[in-house]
């Protein structure tokens, strides 16, 4: 009686067990939870720091030759592991190199600063004779010598702030510290309010000895650490020279016409970033007001706003632009059911310099994940769907090679996409985060309950959810691969992976710190490649797209409510979103009743293949009731009304776009158009669900 029992007891556990995977019948449930078993057993846990130490060996910019190295040792990779591997060249106008810099304080001192991290004994990486000085990809050239005016984070806010304090940097140079939006828009503002140059700097407040101990005996910033980053700041994603089409190289019959650089609004101050280390020989010589609370820094003395008379800095830059090859790889895993349906999981491999964390924590994941998913095809367990696993060239100089890639295949994307999954920098630390779209947030948060969280007696699910009955998804925004995927082509996407501290695009981000600080034991590799490798299965092999389509209404309730709140902030009569909060509602209703006929058939057995194949193509189109046409007023690249990059910071997320603009601008006249357009949408999405409920 008591094995009777234990047996039941394991039945019942399988079959709850089973009811958590969206879009199988509870028989295909149980094959899929072996499989993901056999899968997760398969991965070899040493594959990934072997990736990582061969894949940042050198520093590896694009456009160079050590980039093409990694490259080659990615084409190599993959192939072996079984993948069909294609290569996919782009010639992209962009800065060929630091170039000449310097930054010198003339008086009252006469100092040139250091514009390069230090070697540092400790790590052997710091002294590699391939490291370059930190600069900032497409800034303008010049020479100039002026006084120093501080604008704190450099964002919109803080030049309005100078101006209402009457203070003009009209002919200054401007110091402002990391942080707060995209270092482009920082020059973006400074050179539209008249500075002369900008240089930017990490404050310790945000990453130095304040926070902790500094590298080499800790992950904060030390006084020579630089951030290095692209400035680029066009109204589209990728290639400034060609936007809506791929950068082809300039000998393919199909290469587009390019853009004159004069005309695409590329910057023309010269811009360079440094250290606290070299900052501090600027602000301790300057003499003006002190600055507002919350503007100040780390360093041990009160800022001020101006440097006065007696400080002058001269700033050189002279970066050359070029067109340079860059190459994106993809490596595909062919469905043997329905092989034109894609689930493509990406990551790009250009760094600033090693790039151990960012990006390549990421590519040594998905480098092992070929191979695990190329064993368990050699073994006979090959997808349902096709497995797509990209390498992105150029996403440090603008987001450039996915943006490519994707205006490049975007008609097939749009039929074919079931999910695009960025993993940037995804083992970089061992707190496990995401940010998604509203249709795969269950599904990925289902596939972390099946992976066990090292170093304690939890899942990925329960380590993630903390104190919180589910965790928490995000938002996606900007500054990484899943820009065109989701916000110019319409297709659902997620950011997800471990994070913490790094020593972001400085020349300290290496193995050195990533096997002494980031994870010395590594198994957040494995656990990560667990997690999407379930993922993805799961995404490749359900009968029905599990992509959870109620989330669309309870999302986008929550969204409205958000955006009618800071409506009022500036408009205290406003009535509200009615016509979209009519279309959420009948959407509502509609997703549920669709959410629960899936269920009802597939567990009933009454979803031929030709059925399901039909429906699937219909859940596809889902998403792309959001792509507007016209584009967004900041941008017209920008398709999607659920959601975009914040076109005032560049890194954060803007959910309902369209209408955020017009909250940003406190343009109270243009709300009801911008009401009627969503609801529009919704209505559009709502009636593609009674479609699908139609055809069940």
């Amino acid at each position: 009686m008591k094995g009777f029992l234990f047996s039941f007891s394991l039945l019942i556990a399988a079959t709850l067990q089973a009811q958590d995977l969206t879009g199988y019948s509870l028989e295909a449930s149980r094959t899929q939870l072996e499989l993901e078993t056999r899968f997760r057993e398969s991965i070899d846990s040493t594959r990934f720091k072997s990736h990582l130490k061969t894949l940042t060996e050198h520093p590896h910019i694009a456009g160079t030759p050590a980039n093409e190295k990694v490259k080659d040792y990615i084409v190599k990779s993959m192939s072996q592991a079984g993948l069909d591997v294609e290569n996919y060249p782009y010639d992209i106008y962009m800065s060929s190199g630091p170039g000449e810099s310097l930054v010198e304080v003339m008086t009252p001192e006469s100092i040139v600063l250091d514009q390069q991290e230090k070697a540092l004994a400790d790590d052997p990486y710091s002294s590699d004779p391939g490291l370059v000085k930190g600069w900032n990809a497409y800034s303008g050239s010049g020479d100039v010598t002026a006084q120093v005016v501080y604008a704190n984070y450099g964002t919109k806010a803080d030049f309005e702030k100078l101006e209402d304090l009457g203070i003009s940097v009209e002919g200054k140079i401007v110091i402002a510290r990391y942080g707060g939006n995209f270092r482009g828009y920082k020059a973006k503002f400074a050179e539209a309010y008249g500075a002369a140059g900008l240089i930017i700097y990490t404050d310790p407040k945000d990453s130095g000895f304040t926070k902790g101990l500094v590298f080499p005996d800790g992950v904060y910033y030390n006084d020579s650490g630089i951030q290095r980053g692209s400035l680029l700041t066009a109204d589209w994603t990728g290639d400034p020279l060609t936007p809506y089409e791929p950068a082809l190289p300039r000998d393919d019959k199909d290469s587009p016409e390019r853009l004159d650089p004069k005309d695409v609004g590329l910057h023309t101050i010269p811009v360079t970033p440094i250290s606290y280390g070299a900052a501090d020989h600027i602000f301790k010589h300057m003499k003006g007001e002190a600055v507002p609370q919350d503007w100040q820094g780390g360093l041990p003395y009160t800022y001020r706003l101006q440097g006065g008379s007696e400080l002058t800095v001269r700033l050189k830059v002279d970066q050359p632009k070029k067109f340079t090859e860059v190459y994106n790889i993809v490596g595909t895993l062919k469905g043997k059911t329905y092989p034109d349906e894609w689930i493509i999981l990406g990551c790009h491999y250009d760094a600033w310099a090693f790039g151990a964390t960012d990006p390549n924590s990421g590519t040594a994941m998905l480098l092992s994940l070929s191979e695990t998913l190329g064993k368990m095809a050699k073994t006979g367990n090959r997808p349902e769907r096709s497995i797509l696993i990209a390498h992105w060239d150029a996403e440090e100089h603008g987001v450039i090679g996915s943006s490519e890639w994707v205006e490049q295949f975007k008609d097939e994307l749009k039929a074919k996409a079931v999910a695009y999954i960025n993993l940037d920098a995804a083992v970089s630390g061992k707190n496990f985060g995401a940010s998604s779209s509203p249709s795969l947030k269950t599904v990925l948060a289902q596939a972390t309950k099946k992976v066990d969280y090292p170093y304690t007696e939890e899942t990925v699910y329960e380590h993630w959810s903390k104190d919180n009955d589910e965790p928490s998804i995000g938002n996606l925004g900007g500054g990484s691969d899943h820009i065109a995927f989701y916000m110019h082509a319409g297709v659902p996407s997620l950011s997800g992976g471990t994070r913490g501290p790094t020593l972001y695009h400085t020349n300290y981000d290496d193995f050195y710190f990533y096997e002494n600080f980031v994870d010395p034991e590594f198994q957040m590799g494995p656990t990560v490649e667990a997690v999407m490798g379930t993922l993805s299965l799961r995404l490749a092999n359900a009968a029905i797209l599990p992509y959870d389509v109620v989330k669309y209404a309870t999302d986008l309730d929550m969204h409205f409510k958000n955006a009618e709140k800071q409506v009022r902030g500036f408009y205290s009569d406003f009535a509200g979103f009615k016509a979209s909060t009519s279309a959420i509602s009948s959407l509502e209703a509609t997703a549920n009743l669709v959410a629960k006929a899936f269920e009802e058939q597939l567990q009933n057995g009454n979803l031929s293949k030709k059925k399901t194949k039909r429906l699937n193509a219909k859940l596809l189109a889902l998403e792309k009731s959001f792509l507007y046409d016209e584009g967004m007023p900041y941008g017209d690249w920008y398709k999607s009304l659920y959601a975009s990059s914040d076109p005032f910071s560049g890194y954060a997320s803007w959910i309902l776009p369209g209408l955020q603009y017009q909250i940003e601008m406190e343009n109270k006249d243009k709300l009801s158009v911008w009401d009627e357009r969503y609801a529009d949408a919704i209505s559009h999405l709502n009636a593609k669900l009674v479609d699908i409920m139609e055809s069940l």
